[in-house]
């Protein structure tokens, strides 16, 4: 029989582990990880004074620019495959945060059915979910620190100016892109831990209880 058992920390744990792994994708996915201050220089496309300045922004495989006499901001992909990715520590990067992301969606999946299921495979779905969630937050933490390696790289250069090198901006600012990519990769450490924290609130004596009671939808404080 299935007995949903929601909790205060049980549920808590499943928003945040849909939350992080959410924030993530929308991460990896935005241009807005680098902000350049000026147009990108070898562009073929013209920069159009605005009356609020314009910052073209530059992400893992794609970009946002202005495109002259049309006047609208066209965002997309520069990269049209894997190995025209700006920098070989971009393309590393991509791979960790990829596999990272993949890690926490399969996590945010499964807490949902954890309201339904504790165990999976005789183990405790809190504790595999934690174990997958620590495994993602090391991949997510590797392709964090290799990133800024990759600022010297051609493109960015022409984002960012001659002074960008390995872990130097140049002109350029970080976007929101990546400070989401760092609170993200923080809260899945934190998702990896409380995990134990609703593993204990939903096999309580007070949830067994009621279990033995028959009863089908468990509500515990």
């Amino acid at each position: 029989m299935c007995h949903v058992i929601v909790t205060c920390r049980s549920m808590l744990w499943t928003l945040m582990s849909i939350l992080v792994a959410f924030a993530e994708l929308i991460a990896f996915m935005s241009e807005d990880w680098l902000i350049a201050s000026h147009h990108p220089s070898g562009s073929n496309i013209s920069f159009v004074p605005t009356p609020e300045p314009y910052r073209p922004s530059l992400g893992l495989y794609s970009r946002c620019i202005k495109v002259a006499h049309q006047k609208i901001v066209q965002c997309g992909p520069y990269a049209r495959d894997f190995t025209e990715i700006a920098s070989g520590f971009w393309q590393a990067t991509t791979i960790f945060l990829g596999v990272g992301i993949f890690l926490l969606s399969i996590v945010s999946f499964l807490s949902v059915f954890s309201l339904c299921f504790q165990s999976i495979l005789g183990k405790s779905i809190f504790n595999v979910c934690g174990l997958l969630q620590g495994i993602a937050g090391l991949f997510l933490m590797l392709g964090l620190m290799l990133y800024p390696t990759g600022f010297g790289c051609e493109k960015v250069v022409s984002y960012c100016g001659p002074e960008a090198s390995a872990y130097k901006l140049g002109q350029c600012s970080l976007g929101w892109a990546l400070y989401t990519a760092i609170g993200g990769t923080a809260l899945t450490f934190i998702c990896a831990m409380f995990s134990a924290q609703a593993e204990i609130a939903t096999s309580s004596d007070k949830v067994q209880d009621e279990v033995d009671e028959g009863r089908t939808l468990i509500c515990v404080l």
